[in-house]
């Protein structure tokens, strides 16, 4: 489905996450986005500390961003996004969104979420600024029941493939010397072969 932007402005979807590794599920989905929809170009948001993930197994975050820029490079409808690393910590998706309007006062964001973050959204910080500001494109994910939509007018359902490939699941895999091929690109794994899983 095509959807009209109402401003004519260049549309970019913002897909947020840890990307603790990054994996196919979430270069799927981006892609998803950024071919099937009016976004012009879907950016992967890599979150240093995300403020419900505090004291989790992350990543290193340098490494977690080059792992993003090396899935993409070749996309040119996808990009890795690293604002979040010049802005205080944990990250607050609003002050993301207000850093980002300031850098590219030309392009309109679209929050695209999982209907398992949904019910948690009145949650967050400036939620109602965020509600208010921004179109937010939902994808289906297992076991999450679709939301109602009706306390969120600037939310929008989108038919997506539902994934469910978890990262905990990923890394796991890897320390105990299974099999990781097909979940993450060709050239995360290769570089994953080198990096230290703790």
């Amino acid at each position: 489905m095509m959807l009209a932007s109402p401003s004519g402005a260049r549309r970019v979807g913002l897909l947020f996450g840890s990307f603790n590794p990054v994996h196919i599920g979430h270069l799927i989905l981006a892609e998803h986005f950024a071919t099937r929809t009016d976004l012009a170009e879907v950016w992967l948001v890599v979150s240093p500390q995300n403020p419900f993930k505090v004291g989790a197994d992350l990543l290193p975050e340098a490494q977690r961003l080059r792992w993003v820029e090396l899935a993409v490079a070749a996309n040119p409808r996808l990009r890795a996004e690293s604002i979040e690393f010049e802005l205080p910590r944990p990250s607050y998706t609003i002050a993301t969104l207000d850093a980002l309007g300031q850098r590219y006062p030309g392009t309109e964001f679209v929050l695209l979420m999982g209907s398992d973050n949904l019910p948690g959204l009145p949650r967050w910080q400036h939620a109602d600024r965020l509600l208010a500001a921004f179109d937010i494109y939902v994808y289906p994910r297992p076991g999450a029941p679709l939301p109602d939509l009706a306390p969120f007018p600037r939310v929008q359902m989108m038919q997506a493939p539902l994934l469910d490939i978890s990262a905990t699941y990923i890394r796991e895999s890897f320390r105990r010397g299974q099999s990781i091929h097909y979940l993450v690109p060709a050239v995360v794994e290769a570089e994953l072969a080198d990096a230290r899983l703790g």
